[in-house]
């Protein structure tokens, strides 16, 4: 489970993030990246959204946020995003396209994202 400390909550949040428009879409998930932080001592926050017209199963949608969520926490843990600690906040949406994927495709992509990020 990703830790407290990275974890986007407030749905005030998400919204400041939807407004900047800054996003990358690959392989049936979008990265809306938030703006550049300053203080470079505060971790980046992270949000995982899967919308209900995804999908009408809510097993199918969370399986698909689970994915996505040890996807950035193993990244998070070997310490390969660089590029994606220069932004305050990160959501990533994933989208129907993406349902149907392994853990790997998956991990794939997100890698990706943050790399051209």
């Amino acid at each position: 489970m990703l830790p407290s400390q990275y974890r986007l909550k407030k749905r005030s949040a998400f919204s400041a993030i939807y407004k900047i428009k800054n996003s990358i879409h690959k392989g049936g998930i979008t990265l809306f990246a938030g703006k550049e932080k300053q203080d470079m001592c505060k971790p980046t926050k992270v949000g995982f959204v899967v919308s209900k017209k995804t999908h009408k199963r809510a097993v199918k949608r969370n399986r698909l946020k689970r994915l996505m969520r040890e996807s950035y926490r193993i990244l998070l843990k070997t310490n390969e995003l660089s590029n994606s600690q220069r932004f305050m906040s990160l959501i990533f949406v994933g989208h129907e396209h993406a349902l149907n994927k392994n853990f790997d495709e998956i991990n794939n992509i997100i890698k990706t994202l943050l790399e051209r990020l």
